[in-house]
């Protein structure tokens, strides 16, 4: 491989480089013959913190449509996945140099008939922590709990699993060396799931005080997904005729979740951004995501920075680009920080010292 040259002022501290790439690293001493390959804003690699490789609604895809997705994700500027459930094995994704890094998640897990079909490892309380334990041994350091959904008994969002069972499973999952995240939209799974310890939140648009407060103390990260929290009016109308009370809280939480936001990134809540792609959400639009997040208050920088060098950090990735990290960066023609569309038009994509349009 050749030896190639960026330089322009390379984030987080803006300073102006010039960076080169020898053999999958970076490195800033000149190698001979370096040809130059782009200027403009160096951009660590970006992270998709909540994605579904492989998995659309129904289920599991095959193999050649994980690539599409994944190729999606790479135009994007998405080099580095954290994948938050799929039914699809997606390891071979792994093995391939141009595809973006993938953190595996194994399936969902989630209480018997109280999710969508074809998507998760559905389970009774008493088999959860066995199951938490398969996905944990399954996937590369995460398992995904489902921890609210409807109760049609209910007609309401309701806890998934009690208490109890929920305890015993983070505990295994632990022990495994493996942490757990899980899918909360409203309130009532938030206090045992924060009791027994868990890592992060995804959605997280019941979280009150309280709940933020316990995060901070705790170190649970939030991933809040807000082009998904934007479709909860349509989950309400769509639900109201059959189960009006879950229209309500679809709704209530709809309209509180900008106060949520605000209140976690200004206590100290560590935020990440995620695009929530697969099922009836796309793929390659993670600019999307961090656009939205910055409309509803959150500062260019906060949000650039909580979809790049913190979230690399977060995940156990390099967080800037030093002297031999891996060269996985985006090149862009202006700054991100003052203007976010750009994110939208990468100058150049550079994955394990590849270069990609």
């Amino acid at each position: 491989m050749s030896a190639l040259r960026f330089s322009g002022p390379v984030l987080p501290d803006g300073e102006t480089r010039e960076v080169f790439v020898l053999d999958g690293r970076v490195t800033y001493e000149r190698p001979a013959g370096a040809e130059t390959a782009a200027e403009g804003w160096i951009v660590p690699g970006l992270v998709d913190a909540h994605n579904h490789l492989g998995l659309e609604d129904g289920g599991a895809v095959s193999d050649e449509e994980i690539e599409r997705t994944a190729l999606l994700d790479r135009a994007n500027g998405v080099l580095l996945t954290r994948d938050c459930g799929s039914p699809a094995d997606t390891r071979w994704v792994q093995e391939r140099d141009d595809l973006p890094r993938l953190i595996r998640c194994g399936r969902h897990v989630a209480r018997t008939r109280r999710y969508l079909k074809g998507y998760g490892a559905e389970v009774e309380p008493d088999a959860l922590a066995d199951t938490v334990a398969e996905q944990a041994r399954a996937g590369d350091g995460w398992v995904k709990l489902v921890g609210d959904w409807i109760s049609r008994e209910e007609g309401d969002l309701a806890p998934s699993f009690p208490a109890d069972a929920v305890a015993a499973a983070i505990g295994v999952a632990h022990s495994l060396g493996a942490k757990v995240t899980a899918h909360c939209f409203g309130e009532d799974s938030l206090g045992p799931l924060l009791d027994a310890g868990i890592d992060c939140i995804e959605h997280g648009t019941g979280l009150t005080e309280a709940h933020i407060e316990r995060m901070v103390a705790c170190g649970v990260a939030l991933v809040p997904t807000v082009l998904q929290t934007s479709k909860f009016p349509g989950f309400a109308s769509a639900g109201r005729d059959k189960f009006p009370a879950y229209a309500d809280t679809m709704e209530r939480l709809h309209a509180r979740r900008r106060e949520v936001l605000m209140q976690a990134q200004e206590a100290g809540v560590a935020l990440y951004v995620g695009s929530d792609g697969g099922g009836s959400a796309r793929h390659g639009v993670l600019h999307e995501e961090i656009r939205a997040m910055a409309e509803m208050g959150l500062s260019n920088e906060y949000v650039l920075g909580a979809a790049s060098w913190r979230a690399r950090a977060w995940l156990g990735w390099n967080p800037g680009l030093d002297e031999g990290d891996p060269a996985d960066f985006v090149v862009y023609p202006r700054s991100p920080v003052e203007d976010l569309s750009v994110l939208q038009e990468p100058s150049a994509v550079v994955l394990r010292g590849r270069v990609y349009a």
